[in-house]
């Protein structure tokens, strides 16, 4: 079994995040796919088989520690790996809970990949879950933007976003892994994504993942797109695009780019490049 290491939405030769990619005739079984993850120990691997229908794959993704149901840089890093091995196009995908597509196209080393996400939703956080999470990370109410209110979103996996007025703030970002993931199964959270919103249109974000067992993810597709939604649903001046800069604070610096359309609700186009490690 070949597996391919491959870092999405990477900053030209560097950054991104690193995702294992597993492309067979077959899916192996799940406890063989939760071993190859942990063994892997990247914050996700994908397993994709090809489906029924010409140029559609059967898709899984596995934390180290768990399955879950969407993940947006390993999405990516499938796109480049299918790019790789069938050409450039766009794959129809059918995950556990969504049926997605991603777009793979090469160029030289650097491979570009978008994704376009399940659908969006958002709701208004309780602030039960909210008070919890900023004891979890030292921060307070006076910590927060308001005018991006704390919620869970959503684009195939549930985020909790607390949005900090202060950029300084986003980088002392620490807390206990144990006690995140006590947290984020409590309350059905994949991650918790924090941000700062430099101007309307560029984002930085950390994003831990305490849930799947990872302290923090350098670069998190599926909280870009569930954030992209929640800009909209907020009726946010994002212009149609934003710009997300993530993993900068740990040194592998990421850069995604999400296009939102108008209609509510709808899928959001995740872009970024991918490098073969």
């Amino acid at each position: 079994m070949t597996i391919l290491k491959i870092a999405a939405f990477s900053d030209g030769n560097t950054g991104g995040n690193p995702a294992g990619v597993v492309i067979g005739d077959k899916l192996p079984d799940n406890s063989k796919m939760q071993k190859i993850a942990a063994d892997v120990g990247f914050s996700e691997t994908v397993f994709a088989r090809p489906g029924g229908a010409l140029g559609q794959w059967v898709v899984r993704y596995f934390s180290p520690e768990t399955e879950v149901p969407f993940c947006g840089h390993a999405t990516i890093a499938l796109g480049a790996a299918l790019a790789l091995q069938e050409g450039d196009g766009v794959f129809n995908l059918s995950l556990s809970e969504a049926e997605i597509s991603v777009e793979g196209k090469r160029s030289g080393e650097i491979i570009s990949a978008a994704l376009q996400s399940p659908p969006t939703s958002s709701a208004k956080a309780d602030d039960t879950v909210v008070v919890a999470a900023l004891d979890l990370f030292g921060y307070n109410s006076k910590d927060l933007n308001r005018k991006i209110p704390p919620a869970i979103i959503n684009a195939g996996a549930n985020h909790l976003v607390l949005a900090l007025k202060d950029r300084t703030r986003l980088s002392q970002m620490a807390y206990d892994l144990d006690d995140g993931r006590t947290l984020m199964k409590t309350f059905g959270l994949v991650t918790i994504s924090l941000i700062f919103a430099e101007t309307d249109q560029l984002f930085h974000a950390r994003n831990p993942f305490a849930s799947g067992g990872v302290l923090e993810d350098p670069a998190t597709g599926a909280a870009a797109a569930a954030l992209a939604g929640y800009l909209r649903d907020l009726g946010w001046p994002h212009q149609g695009v934003i710009d997300i800069v993530q993993g900068e604070d740990m040194g592998r610096k990421s850069l995604l780019h999400a296009e939102i359309p108008a209609r509510p609700g709808t899928s959001i186009r995740v872009s970024g490049t991918a490098r073969i490690m």
